[in-house]
C-alpha cells in the first residue's frame, strides 16, 4: 500500500474555483463515463442536491459529477454551471432528445468569511469544470470548497480556527481509493494516533483548546444557540466495482473517518455528508474498500486542517504552537 495523488485515480477529473476575496469556493469531481454512486447524510443540518437518486431503488444507475461548495443553500446554484459544462460535452443520462447530466451536491456554511453576499454560483461551477481539464496538482487547505471553511465554533468566531480542503489517496495492488473533503465542523479536530486535539475552539488566552465535547457536556442543561455555520462534506473516489447499494455502504463506512477526527461529529448543527463515486474497473472486497474509505477520509481531514493558512481573521493549525 502506498500513497498516490487523488487525481491518479483514472476516470475522474478534479477541479476547483475560489473567490479568495469573498472567502468562498467550490470543488467539482467529474466522471465522464458515469460513476456508480452512493451517499450518507448523518448531520442534522444538510444542504444537498439529487441525493434521492442515489437510493438503490431509484432508476438512474450512474452520476456524472459531484459538487462540494461553500455558500450554504445559496451555493447549490453552482451545480447549474456544472450541468451546462457537461451538456456542452455531451455527457449525461440519455433521454432520447438530449443527455441530462446527473450532478449531486452538498454545501457547507462559510458566510462568516469574506463577503457573505458572494457565493458559489453557476459561473463558479462552470469555472471549476474548466479548471478540471488541466488540474493534476495536490493542493490542500484554502482552495475550492475549503476556501472559507472554519472549525471549532462552539465559542463563536473569535475562538474558531481555519479549516480547509483536504485530499488523500492510496493504492493497494490495482485498487485505488481516495477522499476529498471540505473541513468545516462545529467540533475539534483530533489526531487519532495520539487522541489529542490539534485544532478547534481555543481557550480565552489561546493557550490551548477548550475541548468542545467536555464543554458541551458541562453545559448540558443550557439550550445554547451554537449554530455558527458548520458542515463537513466529502467524497470517496475509487476504481472498485460497486453496485449502488454497495456505494451507499461505502459512504456510510467512510463516516468512521469523521468520527475518528472530529469531536463531536454529526451534531444537529452539522450537515455532515459523504458521497461515493466508483468507476467499476476492478473487483475488490467491499469490506476492505469500506475500511480504507474511512482511513483515507481520516487522512484527508487532517491534511485539510494542517494545510490551511490563516485568513479572514481565523488562525490556522500552523499558527498555533502549543506545548
Amino acid at each position: 500500500m502506498f500513497e498516490i495523488n487523488v487525481t491518479d485515480i483514472e476516470g475522474f477529473k478534479l477541479g476547483h474555483a475560489s473567490d479568495f476575496e469573498a472567502g468562498t469556493g467550490c470543488t467539482v469531481v467529474i466522471c465522464e463515463e458515469g460513476a456508480s454512486a452512493g451517499v450518507e447524510v448523518r448531520g442534522g443540518a444538510p444542504g444537498t442536491r439529487e441525493t434521492d437518486l442515489l437510493n438503490p431503488m431509484e432508476m438512474v444507475e450512474k452520476i456524472h459529477g459531484v459538487v462540494l461548495s461553500g455558500g450554504s443553500a445559496f451555493g447549490l446554484d453552482a451545480s447549474s454551471g456544472v450541468m451546462e459544462y457537461l451538456e456542452e460535452h455531451n455527457i449525461g443520462f440519455d433521454v432520447g432528445i438530449t443527455k441530462v447530466p446527473i450532478v449531486c451536491q452538498a454545501v457547507l456554511f462559510d458566510l462568516t468569511c469574506g463577503n457573505p453576499k458572494i457565493r458559489p454560483n453557476k459561473e463558479m461551477g462552470y469555472l471549476a469544470c474548466k479548471n478540471s481539464e488541466l488540474y493534476s496538482d495536490n493542493i490542500n487547505g484554502n482552495i475550492g470548497c475549503g476556501t472559507g471553511a472554519t472549525i471549532g465554533k462552539f465559542l463563536g468566531a473569535e475562538k474558531s480556527m481555519k479549516g480547509g480542503f483536504g485530499s488523500y489517496a492510496i493504492q493497494v495492488g490495482n485498487l485505488k481509493i481516495g477522499a476529498i473533503v471540505g473541513v468545516n465542523c462545529l467540533g475539534d479536530i483530533i489526531d487519532p494516533n495520539t487522541n489529542k486535539i490539534i485544532a478547534g475552539a481555543l481557550k480565552e488566552d489561546n493557550s490551548g483548546f477548550i475541548d468542545t465535547e467536555e464543554t458541551m457536556i458541562s453545559l448540558y442543561d443550557k439550550k445554547n444557540n451554537v449554530f455558527k455555520g458548520n458542515t463537513t462534506i466529502g467524497t470517496i473516489l475509487t476504481n472498485a466495482n460497486l453496485t449502488k447499494a454497495q456505494a451507499n455502504k461505502i459512504a456510510s463506512m467512510a463516516h468512521n473517518g469523521f468520527g475518528r477526527t472530529m469531536r463531536p461529529a454529526h451534531t444537529m448543527f452539522d450537515g455532515d455528508t459523504i458521497f461515493t463515486m466508483s468507476t467499476n474497473k476492478i473487483d475488490a472486497d467491499i469490506n476492505v474498500v469500506g475500511l480504507l474509505s474511512a482511513r483515507v477520509m481520516e487522512k484527508a481531514i487532517l491534511n485539510g486542517v494542517k494545510s490551511a493558512t490563516s485568513a479572514y481573521g481565523y488562525k490556522s493549525y500552523n499558527d498555533i504552537s502549543l506545548k
